[in-house]
């Protein structure tokens, strides 16, 4: 009798093909992982039936626990139990003003290192452990090794932080199909990638998380699923809910006197009171032998500031997508943090619409990420074409410290965009490329991501070599730039890869400033091209006085050099009447010159020539 093969639905007909793949929400207070079974997404339960693993690790002096068994060392070990790393990833030192009771170490500019009983521990490690949990959770529960894994991340992640998140990855040993957009996995697991209509659909991802906050605008046209525009903070969450019930609770007590062991256990019992608030109008509880009692209006009250920071971004996300209100067809909670019926509330008030959240709001990015990886290992057919964004500009350091963008913000990703640059002095061997993120138009006020050289271009007279420089950014949102002399063919490039990511505050900062000083920045840059034209023209002079200023008088060339002088003064005032009026009463100067010369080397041209050469 022969064998009948059947395949299960959204799989292979030929199940020995069919690949497994994860998807993981790498979350700031929760992690997860699912997978796809029998064509729907399902998150995976560990070995106790919980869906939910703490992202807490513990590091003891001789074992390593990952989850609630950590989680119980929060009290007795505050030190060595690390909470929320996700706050801590691809940041410097000197981004992390945000309250916790660890030891770090370091250099101000760089990602710190937690200290801890087995040693120094980075935020990377850290994120390793986790996921290598999470792994091996998947491997028993599916009785196979994994294909790959997409990992989701907070779209408003930078390269740093979006690099610090695939090293974790490949440390925990998993092979990364892609990282995700948090807000883009959640609209897959609603399936608004599936709509089908032939109108255009507009749907907000409103994703406020235990550490990150993210709101993005996405617009689903014949089958292409596009970011428009994406906002957020790296460093806003249920964590800050928690810290403030927190306060308030130190508050009624003035000079009460806490530990560090009792400050972490007060954030524990802040976020059982955060949670009992989602669903009761009043809840009492006790802390050191005192009974406290916090109800509803009060706790709204309290979180009221959290909550108009994310609406402003709401705001600003909007505009940048030049998306009116009237416009958006649906809006989607996601985030435990979303539970608190203030904040529905408050996002129905501002969307005018009330949000979607039938899916559990902790596993929504989890399903979302699940399918995604489904789609990339080849078990499903279709797929929606995801097009994310990148969320500030991207360029490169020109003369006179101005930025020249190659990749504008919200620019849908992956993308490849090439600009062609040249020399700026005779001979010029070598070119040193500055590539720069921010709004701003000069270097120094944008953020450094990376510097390399090329080297041996061949030597030419300014502006003849071609100099052709490449920015790519993959589905990741990681970055590399490369340089290209035309001509001779040379190239050098880099992969940026930044030991730490923008801060919340400087995230915010460099968007804002680059609306806040628009026309300041664009006269600043008229100054400095200005100077730069300026300085080139007195340095193609000199070498020009050089080679043929014995063919005018001495009383021109000397009227030439004062006026020459004269511009050099100008330039170091940095007022831009003055530059433009040396530069004009030089040009009457220079011309005169520049046809002098050029008579001369057409003179030199045809001496000894006859009409009858040219004719022939």
């Amino acid at each position: 009798m022969a064998l009948l093969q059947i395949a299960e639905p959204g799989q292979s007909t030929a199940p020995h093909q069919h690949r497994i793949a994860v998807g993981i929400d790498l979350g700031t207070t929760h992690s997860l992982v699912a997978t796809v079974r029998s064509g729907k997404p399902v998150v995976l339960a560990d070995e106790y039936g919980k869906l939910l693993l703490p992202s807490v690790v513990h590091y003891g002096t001789d074992t390593t626990t990952v989850g609630q068994a950590a989680r119980n060392h929060i009290e007795q070990d505050p030190h060595n139990t690390i909470v929320s790393v996700k706050r801590f990833m691809g940041r410097s030192r000197n981004d992390i003003r945000f309250e916790h009771p660890y030891s770090l170490e370091g250099d101000s500019d760089q990602m710190p290192a937690f200290v801890t009983s087995q040693g120094r521990k980075t935020p990377v490690e850290i994120s390793a452990d986790i996921l290598f949990r999470l792994k091996k959770l998947a491997e028993q529960s599916l009785a196979d090794e994994l294909t790959g894994a997409v990992i989701t991340v907070p779209a408003y992640f930078d390269e740093a932080q979006r690099q610090a998140t695939r090293d974790a990855a490949q440390l925990a040993g998993l092979n990364v199909l892609r990282l995700l957009n948090e807000p883009t996995a959640a609209a897959i697991a609603y399936g608004l990638d599936r709509i089908e209509s032939e109108e255009e659909k507009i749907q907000v991802i409103f994703d406020l998380g235990g550490g990150t906050f993210d709101v993005s605008v996405l617009r689903l046209s014949k089958g292409v699923f596009e970011v428009l525009a994406t906002g957020g903070h790296t460093a806003l969450g249920g964590d800050d809910i928690d810290r403030i019930i927190a306060r308030w609770v130190r508050e009624q007590t003035a000079g009460l006197s806490l530990s560090a062991a009792d400050a972490q256990s007060l954030v524990v019992l802040a976020r059982q009171v955060k949670e009992q608030l989602t669903t009761q109008n009043s809840f009492t509880f006790e802390f050191k032998g005192m009974a406290y009692q916090l109800d509803r209006s009060q706790f709204n009250s309290l979180i009221a500031p959290v909550i108009e920071r994310t609406l402003a971004v709401c705001k600003r996300v909007l505009r940048d997508a030049k998306i009116k209100v009237d416009q958006i067809d649906a809006v989607v909670l996601v985030g435990g943090s979303t539970r608190s019926p203030a904040i529905q509330d408050s996002v129905a008030a501002f969307f005018e619409q009330t949000p979607l959240c039938s899916l559990d709001p902790d596993q929504v990015v989890a399903l979302g990420a699940a399918i995604s990886a489904d789609q990339l290992v080849g078990n499903q057919a279709n797929g929606a074409l995801l097009l994310d964004v990148t969320p500030l500009s991207l360029g490169l350091e020109t003369m006179g410290g101005l930025v020249e963008r190659v990749i504008p913000r919200n620019t849908p990703i992956p993308v490849a965009r090439q600009q062609e640059f040249t020399t700026y002095k005779d001979g010029q061997t070598a070119m040193l490329i500055h590539v720069v993120q921010g709004e701003r138009d000069l270097v120094e006020h944008c953020r450094s991501l990376g510097k390399f050289e090329l080297q041996g271009i061949p030597p030419m007279t300014a502006g003849a070599a071609r100099i052709e420089v490449k920015f790519q950014i993959d589905a990741d949102g990681l970055l590399s730039v490369s340089a290209r002399e035309a001509t001779s063919g040379v190239n050098s490039q880099i992969n940026i890869k930044p030991s730490y990511g923008l801060s919340e505050q400087d995230t915010t900062r460099l968007l804002t400033e680059g609306f806040q000083f628009a026309e300041e920045d664009k006269n600043l840059r008229q100054l400095q091209e200005t100077k730069v034209e300026a300085e080139r023209e007195l340095e193609a002079l000199d070498q020009a006085i050089a080679v043929d200023g014995h063919l005018v008088d001495e009383i021109d060339l000397d009227a030439l050099k004062r006026t020459m002088q004269a511009v050099r003064e100008a330039l170091e005032t940095n007022q831009l009447n003055r530059i433009d009026m040396a530069i004009a009463r030089l040009k009457g100067h220079s011309n005169n010159f520049a046809a002098i010369r050029m008579n001369q080397h057409v003179d030199d041209a045809l001496k000894g020539t006859t009409l009858n050469d040219w004719n022939s």
